[in-house]
Protein backbone atom coordinates (compact mmCIF):
# COMPACT_ATOMS: atom_id res chain seq x y z
CA UNK A 1 0.00 0.00 0.00
CA UNK A 2 1.39 3.64 -0.90
CA UNK A 3 1.56 6.30 1.21
CA UNK A 4 -1.27 8.15 -0.12
CA UNK A 5 -2.90 5.23 0.01
CA UNK A 6 -2.10 4.59 4.28
CA UNK A 7 -2.46 8.40 5.16
CA UNK A 8 -6.19 8.82 6.26
CA UNK A 9 -6.82 11.82 4.17
CA UNK A 10 -5.18 12.17 0.64
CA UNK A 11 -4.76 15.89 1.09
CA UNK A 12 -2.23 15.17 3.38
CA UNK A 13 -0.17 12.76 1.13
CA UNK A 14 3.33 13.79 1.57
CA UNK A 15 3.73 15.87 -1.35
CA UNK A 16 0.40 17.62 -1.84
CA UNK A 17 0.16 20.73 -3.32
CA UNK A 18 -2.34 21.78 -1.69
CA UNK A 19 -1.07 21.58 1.56
CA UNK A 20 -0.32 24.81 3.66
CA UNK A 21 3.33 23.86 3.94
CA UNK A 22 3.27 24.71 0.20
CA UNK A 23 0.72 28.02 -0.01
CA UNK A 24 0.47 29.19 3.38
CA UNK A 25 1.45 32.57 4.64
CA UNK A 26 5.24 31.98 6.63
CA UNK A 27 3.29 33.23 9.42
CA UNK A 28 1.23 30.23 8.99
CA UNK A 29 3.52 27.78 8.65
CA UNK A 30 5.39 29.00 11.96
CA UNK A 31 2.83 28.62 14.44
CA UNK A 32 1.06 25.38 12.53
CA UNK A 33 4.13 23.57 11.67
CA UNK A 34 5.10 21.71 8.97
CA UNK A 35 2.98 18.82 8.54
CA UNK A 36 5.11 16.13 6.55
CA UNK A 37 8.07 17.14 9.21
CA UNK A 38 5.43 16.52 11.82
CA UNK A 39 4.17 13.35 10.60
CA UNK A 40 7.60 12.01 10.81
CA UNK A 41 8.87 13.12 13.67
CA UNK A 42 5.69 12.84 15.93
CA UNK A 43 3.23 9.96 14.53
CA UNK A 44 4.99 6.87 14.95
CA UNK A 45 2.12 4.23 14.31
CA UNK A 46 2.05 1.01 15.59
CA UNK A 47 -0.52 -0.69 13.60
CA UNK A 48 -3.64 0.18 11.53
CA UNK A 49 -6.36 -0.95 9.88
CA UNK A 50 -8.30 0.64 6.21
CA UNK A 51 -11.51 -0.41 4.64
CA UNK A 52 -12.62 0.54 1.08
CA UNK A 53 -15.38 3.20 0.65
CA UNK A 54 -17.59 3.79 -2.32
CA UNK A 55 -18.82 7.10 -3.15
CA UNK A 56 -22.20 8.04 -5.30
CA UNK A 57 -19.84 7.73 -8.75
CA UNK A 58 -18.64 4.23 -8.24
CA UNK A 59 -15.38 5.44 -7.59
CA UNK A 60 -13.55 3.67 -4.39
CA UNK A 61 -10.90 5.06 -2.22
CA UNK A 62 -8.76 3.41 0.46
CA UNK A 63 -9.20 4.62 4.06
CA UNK A 64 -7.32 3.68 7.27
CA UNK A 65 -7.47 4.50 10.84
CA UNK A 66 -4.15 3.76 12.84
CA UNK A 67 -3.02 3.40 16.19
CA UNK A 68 -0.35 6.22 17.14
CA UNK A 69 1.71 5.21 19.99
CA UNK A 70 1.37 8.34 23.24
CA UNK A 71 3.84 10.13 24.55
CA UNK A 72 5.90 9.76 27.72
CA UNK A 73 7.28 12.33 30.39
CA UNK A 74 6.56 15.72 30.06
CA UNK A 75 4.75 15.28 26.09
CA UNK A 76 2.61 12.98 28.06
CA UNK A 77 1.18 15.69 30.62
CA UNK A 78 1.56 18.60 27.45
CA UNK A 79 -0.41 16.61 24.61
CA UNK A 80 -2.42 15.45 27.05
CA UNK A 81 -6.28 16.42 25.20
CA UNK A 82 -7.84 17.08 29.20
CA UNK A 83 -4.44 19.82 29.47
CA UNK A 84 -5.63 20.93 26.43
CA UNK A 85 -8.83 22.14 26.93
CA UNK A 86 -8.12 23.35 30.26
CA UNK A 87 -6.18 25.81 28.33
CA UNK A 88 -8.88 26.62 26.00
CA UNK A 89 -10.86 26.68 28.88
CA UNK A 90 -8.69 29.63 30.70
CA UNK A 91 -8.89 31.28 26.89
CA UNK A 92 -11.97 32.21 27.34
CA UNK A 93 -11.86 32.37 31.54
CA UNK A 94 -10.25 35.50 30.45
CA UNK A 95 -12.17 36.44 27.32
CA UNK A 96 -15.76 35.46 27.11
CA UNK A 97 -15.97 34.51 30.98
CA UNK A 98 -14.98 38.33 32.47
CA UNK A 99 -17.17 39.53 28.88
CA UNK A 100 -19.74 37.91 30.62
CA UNK A 101 -19.43 38.65 34.20
CA UNK A 102 -19.58 42.34 33.24
CA UNK A 103 -22.56 42.47 31.23
CA UNK A 104 -24.27 39.65 33.61
CA UNK A 105 -24.29 42.91 36.35
CA UNK A 106 -27.14 44.24 33.69
CA UNK A 107 -26.01 46.81 31.86
CA UNK A 108 -22.74 46.19 31.71
CA UNK A 109 -22.21 47.76 35.04
CA UNK A 110 -23.93 51.49 34.07
CA UNK A 111 -26.66 53.16 35.38
CA UNK A 112 -28.29 53.73 31.91
CA UNK A 113 -28.40 50.39 30.25
CA UNK A 114 -29.32 52.25 26.86
CA UNK A 115 -25.40 52.11 26.03
CA UNK A 116 -24.47 48.99 26.75
CA UNK A 117 -27.93 47.35 24.82
CA UNK A 118 -26.66 49.34 22.04
CA UNK A 119 -23.23 48.08 22.17
CA UNK A 120 -24.31 44.51 22.46
CA UNK A 121 -26.61 44.47 19.84
CA UNK A 122 -23.83 45.81 17.53
CA UNK A 123 -21.24 42.79 19.12
CA UNK A 124 -23.99 40.79 18.07
CA UNK A 125 -24.51 41.67 14.29
CA UNK A 126 -20.91 41.85 13.56
CA UNK A 127 -20.63 38.36 15.51
CA UNK A 128 -23.34 36.22 12.83
CA UNK A 129 -21.47 37.49 9.71
CA UNK A 130 -18.02 36.65 11.17
CA UNK A 131 -19.04 33.29 12.84
CA UNK A 132 -21.05 32.57 9.65
CA UNK A 133 -17.19 32.52 7.86
CA UNK A 134 -15.39 31.74 11.04
CA UNK A 135 -15.05 27.98 10.61
CA UNK A 136 -13.52 28.46 7.01
CA UNK A 137 -10.62 30.84 8.69
CA UNK A 138 -10.02 28.45 11.37
CA UNK A 139 -9.62 25.63 9.08
CA UNK A 140 -6.87 27.93 6.90
CA UNK A 141 -4.91 30.01 9.82
CA UNK A 142 -4.90 26.93 12.13
CA UNK A 143 -6.88 26.95 15.74
CA UNK A 144 -4.01 28.95 17.77
CA UNK A 145 -3.56 31.80 15.56
CA UNK A 146 -7.49 32.12 15.22
CA UNK A 147 -7.70 32.10 19.36
CA UNK A 148 -4.75 34.55 19.59
CA UNK A 149 -6.83 37.01 17.02
CA UNK A 150 -10.08 36.32 18.76
CA UNK A 151 -9.22 37.09 22.67
CA UNK A 152 -7.90 40.71 21.29
CA UNK A 153 -11.33 42.86 21.41
CA UNK A 154 -12.30 41.45 25.11
CA UNK A 155 -9.73 44.06 26.35
CA UNK A 156 -10.96 46.61 23.81
CA UNK A 157 -14.50 46.13 24.76
CA UNK A 158 -13.72 46.13 28.72
CA UNK A 159 -11.55 49.12 27.98
CA UNK A 160 -14.42 50.87 26.19
CA UNK A 161 -16.79 51.02 29.35
CA UNK A 162 -13.72 52.26 31.41
CA UNK A 163 -13.79 55.01 28.66
CA UNK A 164 -16.99 55.85 28.79
CA UNK A 165 -17.07 55.42 32.98
CA UNK A 166 -14.40 58.36 32.69
CA UNK A 167 -15.63 60.42 29.64
CA UNK A 168 -19.43 60.00 29.47
CA UNK A 169 -19.93 61.57 26.05
CA UNK A 170 -17.39 58.15 24.54
CA UNK A 171 -20.62 56.26 23.52
CA UNK A 172 -20.19 56.05 20.05
CA UNK A 173 -16.49 54.00 21.08
CA UNK A 174 -18.32 51.45 23.22
CA UNK A 175 -20.64 50.64 20.05
CA UNK A 176 -17.72 50.29 18.01
CA UNK A 177 -15.77 48.70 20.30
CA UNK A 178 -18.79 46.36 20.37
CA UNK A 179 -18.82 46.11 16.92
CA UNK A 180 -14.77 44.81 16.43
CA UNK A 181 -15.07 42.26 19.58
CA UNK A 182 -18.35 40.25 17.72
CA UNK A 183 -15.75 40.16 14.66
CA UNK A 184 -13.15 38.48 17.05
CA UNK A 185 -15.50 36.78 19.04
CA UNK A 186 -16.47 34.98 16.28
CA UNK A 187 -12.94 33.94 15.53
CA UNK A 188 -12.43 32.42 19.15
CA UNK A 189 -15.93 31.07 19.19
CA UNK A 190 -15.08 29.08 16.13
CA UNK A 191 -11.94 27.37 17.28
CA UNK A 192 -13.01 26.89 20.41
CA UNK A 193 -15.94 24.81 19.45
CA UNK A 194 -13.47 22.55 16.93
CA UNK A 195 -11.05 21.78 19.23
CA UNK A 196 -13.18 21.35 21.83
CA UNK A 197 -15.18 18.29 20.14
CA UNK A 198 -12.46 17.26 18.25
CA UNK A 199 -10.11 16.01 20.89
CA UNK A 200 -11.94 13.99 22.89
CA UNK A 201 -12.90 10.33 21.75
CA UNK A 202 -16.73 9.56 21.00
CA UNK A 203 -17.34 8.90 25.26
CA UNK A 204 -16.06 11.63 26.32
CA UNK A 205 -17.17 14.39 24.68
CA UNK A 206 -20.05 15.43 27.61
CA UNK A 207 -17.24 15.59 29.85
CA UNK A 208 -14.82 17.38 27.75
CA UNK A 209 -17.67 20.09 27.14
CA UNK A 210 -18.36 19.90 31.06
CA UNK A 211 -14.31 20.43 31.78
CA UNK A 212 -14.49 23.23 29.61
CA UNK A 213 -18.13 24.89 30.23
CA UNK A 214 -16.90 24.97 34.07
CA UNK A 215 -13.35 26.88 33.55
CA UNK A 216 -15.11 29.31 31.25
CA UNK A 217 -17.52 29.46 33.62
CA UNK A 218 -14.80 30.22 36.35
CA UNK A 219 -14.02 33.26 34.36
CA UNK A 220 -17.44 34.72 34.95
CA UNK A 221 -17.50 33.44 38.85
CA UNK A 222 -13.62 35.15 39.28
CA UNK A 223 -15.15 38.11 37.59
CA UNK A 224 -18.44 38.60 39.49
CA UNK A 225 -16.50 37.57 42.87
CA UNK A 226 -14.21 40.89 42.25
CA UNK A 227 -17.52 43.37 41.00
CA UNK A 228 -18.92 42.12 44.26
CA UNK A 229 -15.65 43.04 46.10
CA UNK A 230 -15.19 46.07 44.72
CA UNK A 231 -18.71 47.16 44.96
CA UNK A 232 -20.12 45.78 47.88
CA UNK A 233 -19.87 49.17 49.35
CA UNK A 234 -21.08 50.93 46.78
CA UNK A 235 -24.15 52.60 46.66
CA UNK A 236 -24.25 54.52 43.16
CA UNK A 237 -26.06 51.80 41.31
CA UNK A 238 -22.71 51.60 38.56
CA UNK A 239 -19.91 49.73 39.00
CA UNK A 240 -16.37 51.12 40.29
CA UNK A 241 -13.26 52.54 38.07
CA UNK A 242 -11.45 49.86 39.98
CA UNK A 243 -13.67 46.82 38.44
CA UNK A 244 -13.14 47.80 34.74
CA UNK A 245 -9.89 48.31 35.19
CA UNK A 246 -9.08 44.87 36.62
CA UNK A 247 -10.61 43.24 34.54
CA UNK A 248 -8.95 44.78 31.83
CA UNK A 249 -5.78 43.44 32.89
CA UNK A 250 -6.75 40.22 32.87
CA UNK A 251 -8.47 40.22 29.54
CA UNK A 252 -4.97 41.18 28.06
CA UNK A 253 -2.97 38.07 29.70
CA UNK A 254 -5.39 35.96 28.06
CA UNK A 255 -4.37 37.41 24.84
CA UNK A 256 -1.19 35.37 25.61
CA UNK A 257 -2.52 32.20 26.53
CA UNK A 258 -3.06 30.43 22.77
CA UNK A 259 0.80 31.02 22.42
CA UNK A 260 1.41 28.26 24.97
CA UNK A 261 -1.05 25.93 23.64
CA UNK A 262 0.01 22.72 21.81
CA UNK A 263 0.01 22.34 18.07
CA UNK A 264 -2.69 20.11 16.77
CA UNK A 265 -1.55 18.76 14.13
CA UNK A 266 1.07 16.41 17.14
CA UNK A 267 -2.24 15.67 19.11
CA UNK A 268 -3.11 12.38 19.47
CA UNK A 269 -6.63 10.76 21.49
CA UNK A 270 -6.62 8.58 24.52
CA UNK A 271 -7.88 6.18 21.91
CA UNK A 272 -4.48 6.44 20.11
CA UNK A 273 -6.38 8.21 17.11
CA UNK A 274 -4.93 11.03 15.59
CA UNK A 275 -6.82 15.04 15.84
CA UNK A 276 -7.40 15.51 11.87
CA UNK A 277 -6.69 19.46 11.30
CA UNK A 278 -8.34 19.67 7.75
CA UNK A 279 -5.48 21.42 4.57
CA UNK A 280 -8.11 23.05 2.47
CA UNK A 281 -5.86 24.90 -0.64
CA UNK A 282 -8.09 28.31 -0.60
CA UNK A 283 -9.81 30.97 0.93
CA UNK A 284 -12.92 30.35 -2.16
CA UNK A 285 -12.80 26.62 -1.21
CA UNK A 286 -13.05 27.26 2.29
CA UNK A 287 -15.82 29.43 1.93
CA UNK A 288 -17.30 26.88 -0.41
CA UNK A 289 -16.95 24.18 2.42
CA UNK A 290 -20.13 25.53 4.30
CA UNK A 291 -21.91 24.89 1.49
CA UNK A 292 -20.63 21.31 1.25
CA UNK A 293 -21.67 21.05 5.37
CA UNK A 294 -25.42 21.94 4.32
CA UNK A 295 -25.52 20.02 1.48
CA UNK A 296 -23.75 16.25 2.81
CA UNK A 297 -25.50 16.82 6.33
CA UNK A 298 -28.30 18.83 5.80
CA UNK A 299 -30.02 17.60 9.58
CA UNK A 300 -27.78 20.23 11.51
CA UNK A 301 -30.35 22.68 9.57
CA UNK A 302 -33.07 21.07 12.39
CA UNK A 303 -30.32 22.43 15.24
CA UNK A 304 -31.11 26.09 13.54
CA UNK A 305 -33.89 27.35 15.94
CA UNK A 306 -31.85 25.85 18.63
CA UNK A 307 -28.77 27.90 17.76
CA UNK A 308 -30.64 30.97 17.11
CA UNK A 309 -31.88 31.14 21.00
CA UNK A 310 -29.20 30.02 22.50
CA UNK A 311 -28.29 34.00 23.41
CA UNK A 312 -31.68 35.58 23.15
CA UNK A 313 -32.39 34.74 27.33
CA UNK A 314 -29.57 36.82 28.16
CA UNK A 315 -31.42 39.95 27.90
CA UNK A 316 -34.35 39.41 29.75
CA UNK A 317 -32.18 37.92 32.49
CA UNK A 318 -29.10 40.37 32.50
CA UNK A 319 -30.90 43.49 31.87
CA UNK A 320 -34.77 43.10 32.14
CA UNK A 321 -34.36 40.98 35.63
CA UNK A 322 -31.14 41.49 37.48
CA UNK A 323 -30.26 45.00 36.12
CA UNK A 324 -33.96 46.17 36.31
CA UNK A 325 -34.89 44.57 39.77
CA UNK A 326 -31.56 44.66 42.24
CA UNK A 327 -29.21 47.38 43.52
CA UNK A 328 -25.50 46.81 41.91
CA UNK A 329 -24.47 44.86 45.32
CA UNK A 330 -27.07 42.63 45.17
CA UNK A 331 -26.44 42.71 41.29
CA UNK A 332 -23.01 41.58 41.40
CA UNK A 333 -23.85 38.58 44.20
CA UNK A 334 -26.43 37.33 41.39
CA UNK A 335 -23.82 38.05 38.97
CA UNK A 336 -21.51 35.49 41.12
CA UNK A 337 -23.92 32.48 41.95
CA UNK A 338 -25.50 32.51 38.35
CA UNK A 339 -21.93 31.77 36.92
CA UNK A 340 -21.09 29.03 39.70
CA UNK A 341 -24.39 27.75 38.62
CA UNK A 342 -23.77 27.48 35.61
CA UNK A 343 -20.66 24.91 36.31
CA UNK A 344 -22.49 22.56 38.28
CA UNK A 345 -25.24 23.01 35.51
CA UNK A 346 -22.34 21.99 33.06
CA UNK A 347 -20.87 19.28 34.90
CA UNK A 348 -24.07 17.88 35.68
CA UNK A 349 -25.86 17.26 32.13
CA UNK A 350 -22.31 16.43 30.78
CA UNK A 351 -22.35 13.91 33.32
CA UNK A 352 -25.89 12.30 32.48
CA UNK A 353 -24.60 12.70 28.28
CA UNK A 354 -21.66 10.56 28.84
CA UNK A 355 -23.38 7.54 30.54
CA UNK A 356 -21.94 4.64 28.48
CA UNK A 357 -24.18 2.04 30.37
CA UNK A 358 -27.31 3.99 28.34
CA UNK A 359 -27.64 4.21 24.60
CA UNK A 360 -26.21 7.19 22.56
CA UNK A 361 -29.97 7.64 21.30
CA UNK A 362 -31.19 7.34 25.34
CA UNK A 363 -29.04 10.14 26.23
CA UNK A 364 -29.72 12.38 23.56
CA UNK A 365 -33.75 12.08 24.35
CA UNK A 366 -33.17 12.04 27.71
CA UNK A 367 -31.06 15.60 27.55
CA UNK A 368 -33.63 16.91 25.19
CA UNK A 369 -36.32 16.18 28.07
CA UNK A 370 -34.12 17.64 30.80
CA UNK A 371 -33.96 21.08 28.80
CA UNK A 372 -37.72 20.80 28.03
CA UNK A 373 -38.40 20.07 31.73
CA UNK A 374 -36.17 23.31 32.47
CA UNK A 375 -37.41 25.81 30.38
CA UNK A 376 -41.42 25.18 31.91
CA UNK A 377 -39.88 25.37 35.00
CA UNK A 378 -37.70 28.53 34.87
CA UNK A 379 -40.21 30.13 33.21
CA UNK A 380 -43.70 29.33 34.54
CA UNK A 381 -41.38 30.42 37.85
CA UNK A 382 -40.41 33.46 36.47
CA UNK A 383 -43.65 34.86 35.06
CA UNK A 384 -45.41 35.44 38.21
CA UNK A 385 -42.69 37.61 39.26
CA UNK A 386 -42.46 39.53 35.24
CA UNK A 387 -46.22 40.29 35.47
CA UNK A 388 -45.50 42.23 38.52
CA UNK A 389 -43.52 44.79 36.72
CA UNK A 390 -42.51 47.10 33.87
CA UNK A 391 -40.09 49.63 32.44
CA UNK A 392 -42.30 52.77 34.15
CA UNK A 393 -43.53 51.02 37.45
CA UNK A 394 -39.95 49.69 38.98
CA UNK A 395 -38.92 52.26 41.84
CA UNK A 396 -36.69 50.77 44.46
CA UNK A 397 -34.36 48.12 44.30
CA UNK A 398 -33.84 45.18 45.96
CA UNK A 399 -30.95 44.84 48.24
CA UNK A 400 -29.63 41.76 49.55
CA UNK A 401 -30.77 41.81 53.35
CA UNK A 402 -34.52 42.41 51.89
CA UNK A 403 -37.12 40.12 52.12
CA UNK A 404 -37.96 39.34 48.46
CA UNK A 405 -34.42 38.70 47.46
CA UNK A 406 -33.83 35.08 48.52
CA UNK A 407 -36.55 33.81 46.30
CA UNK A 408 -35.78 35.92 43.09
CA UNK A 409 -32.14 34.79 43.57
CA UNK A 410 -33.14 30.85 43.54
CA UNK A 411 -35.08 32.00 40.47
CA UNK A 412 -31.72 33.30 38.88
CA UNK A 413 -29.76 30.22 40.00
CA UNK A 414 -31.62 28.16 38.00
CA UNK A 415 -31.19 30.38 34.78
CA UNK A 416 -27.99 29.51 35.45
CA UNK A 417 -28.29 25.99 35.18
CA UNK A 418 -30.60 26.23 32.19
CA UNK A 419 -28.20 28.12 30.43
CA UNK A 420 -25.21 25.86 31.03
CA UNK A 421 -27.41 22.82 30.13
CA UNK A 422 -28.63 24.60 27.01
CA UNK A 423 -24.92 25.12 25.70
CA UNK A 424 -23.16 21.78 26.56
CA UNK A 425 -26.36 20.02 25.15
CA UNK A 426 -26.07 21.97 21.84
CA UNK A 427 -22.24 21.13 21.70
CA UNK A 428 -22.83 17.47 22.36
CA UNK A 429 -25.49 17.19 19.91
CA UNK A 430 -23.20 18.53 17.47
CA UNK A 431 -20.62 16.38 18.25
CA UNK A 432 -23.52 13.42 17.88
CA UNK A 433 -23.22 14.58 14.49
CA UNK A 434 -19.75 14.15 13.43
CA UNK A 435 -16.02 13.39 14.63
CA UNK A 436 -14.73 15.55 11.73
CA UNK A 437 -12.89 19.01 12.52
CA UNK A 438 -13.61 20.89 9.53
CA UNK A 439 -17.33 19.44 9.58
CA UNK A 440 -17.18 20.56 13.08
CA UNK A 441 -15.48 24.01 12.65
CA UNK A 442 -18.07 24.85 10.46
CA UNK A 443 -21.25 23.67 12.84
CA UNK A 444 -19.77 25.76 15.32
CA UNK A 445 -19.73 28.77 12.93
CA UNK A 446 -23.30 28.13 12.14
CA UNK A 447 -24.54 27.94 15.99
CA UNK A 448 -22.48 31.29 16.89
CA UNK A 449 -23.52 33.31 13.71
CA UNK A 450 -27.04 32.24 14.73
CA UNK A 451 -26.90 32.51 18.47
CA UNK A 452 -25.63 36.20 17.45
CA UNK A 453 -27.87 37.09 15.23
CA UNK A 454 -30.83 36.46 17.83
CA UNK A 455 -28.57 38.08 20.33
CA UNK A 456 -28.04 41.21 17.91
CA UNK A 457 -32.31 41.66 17.56
CA UNK A 458 -33.25 41.39 21.31
CA UNK A 459 -30.52 43.71 22.67
CA UNK A 460 -31.59 46.25 19.96
CA UNK A 461 -35.49 45.48 21.17
CA UNK A 462 -34.21 46.16 24.62
CA UNK A 463 -32.30 49.32 23.63
CA UNK A 464 -35.78 50.50 22.10
CA UNK A 465 -37.19 50.05 25.24
CA UNK A 466 -39.66 47.21 23.92
CA UNK A 467 -41.72 46.00 27.45
CA UNK A 468 -40.04 43.45 29.38
CA UNK A 469 -43.10 41.41 29.15
CA UNK A 470 -43.11 40.95 25.55
CA UNK A 471 -38.89 39.91 25.72
CA UNK A 472 -39.72 37.37 28.33
CA UNK A 473 -42.42 35.80 26.29
CA UNK A 474 -40.56 35.54 23.20
CA UNK A 475 -37.83 33.89 25.03
CA UNK A 476 -40.07 31.28 26.63
CA UNK A 477 -41.92 30.58 23.25
CA UNK A 478 -38.77 30.54 21.14
CA UNK A 479 -37.35 28.28 23.60
CA UNK A 480 -39.28 26.08 22.99
CA UNK A 481 -39.67 26.09 19.89
CA UNK A 482 -36.25 25.27 19.69
CA UNK A 483 -36.27 22.03 21.01
CA UNK A 484 -39.22 21.07 19.11
CA UNK A 485 -37.65 21.93 15.54
CA UNK A 486 -34.63 19.54 17.65
CA UNK A 487 -36.60 16.52 17.44
CA UNK A 488 -36.42 15.24 14.12
CA UNK A 489 -32.38 15.62 14.47
CA UNK A 490 -32.10 13.55 16.90
CA UNK A 491 -34.54 10.84 15.89
CA UNK A 492 -32.90 10.44 12.52
CA UNK A 493 -29.24 11.36 13.08
CA UNK A 494 -27.87 10.11 16.27
CA UNK A 495 -26.92 6.87 15.97
CA UNK A 496 -24.82 4.98 18.35
CA UNK A 497 -21.20 5.60 16.83
CA UNK A 498 -20.27 8.08 14.53
CA UNK A 499 -19.11 6.36 11.52
CA UNK A 500 -15.40 6.64 10.34
CA UNK A 501 -16.52 7.86 6.74
CA UNK A 502 -18.13 10.81 8.50
CA UNK A 503 -14.24 11.53 9.36
CA UNK A 504 -12.45 10.45 6.03
CA UNK A 505 -15.02 10.23 2.90
CA UNK A 506 -15.86 13.61 3.62
CA UNK A 507 -12.55 14.96 2.85
CA UNK A 508 -12.21 12.99 0.35
CA UNK A 509 -15.55 13.77 -1.57
CA UNK A 510 -14.94 17.49 -0.93
CA UNK A 511 -11.24 17.50 -2.59
CA UNK A 512 -12.79 15.53 -5.18
CA UNK A 513 -15.82 18.21 -5.56
CA UNK A 514 -13.06 21.24 -5.22
CA UNK A 515 -10.69 19.53 -8.11
CA UNK A 516 -13.45 19.45 -10.55
CA UNK A 517 -14.49 23.03 -9.37
CA UNK A 518 -10.33 24.14 -10.03
CA UNK A 519 -10.50 22.08 -13.68
CA UNK A 520 -13.56 23.64 -15.02
CA UNK A 521 -12.47 27.05 -14.23
CA UNK A 522 -9.23 26.45 -16.13
CA UNK A 523 -11.74 24.82 -19.19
Amino acid sequence: MSDSQRHPYPGHAPHDPYSHSSRAHPLVQQIMGRHDKENELYMMSTSGRSHTSTDGDGASAIQSVEIHQQYRGFKAVYYNPVIQVVFLGFVCFMGPGLFNALNGLGGGGMLDATTSANANSALYATFAVAAFFAGSINNVLGSRLTLLLGTTGYALYIGSYLAYNIHPNMGPFVIAAGAYLGISAGLLWTAQGSLMLAYPTEDQKGKFIGIFWSIFNLGGVVGAAVSLGNNFDNTSNEVTNGTYIGFVVLTGIGVLIPLLMANPLKMIRTDGTRVVTPRHPSWRSEFYGLWITLRRDPWICFLFPMFFTSNWFYTWQFNDYNGALFTIRARALNNLIYWLSQIVGSVSIGFLLDQRSLTRRFRAFTGWCVLLVMVFVVHTWAYFYQKDYTRDTIADKIDIHEPPYVSRLWLYIFCGLLDAMWQTTAYWFMGAMSNDPAKLANFSGFYKSLQSAGAAGIWRGDAMKLPFMNIFISTWVLLVAGLIFALPMIHMRVKETTEETDETFAHISYRRDEEKSQHDNRA
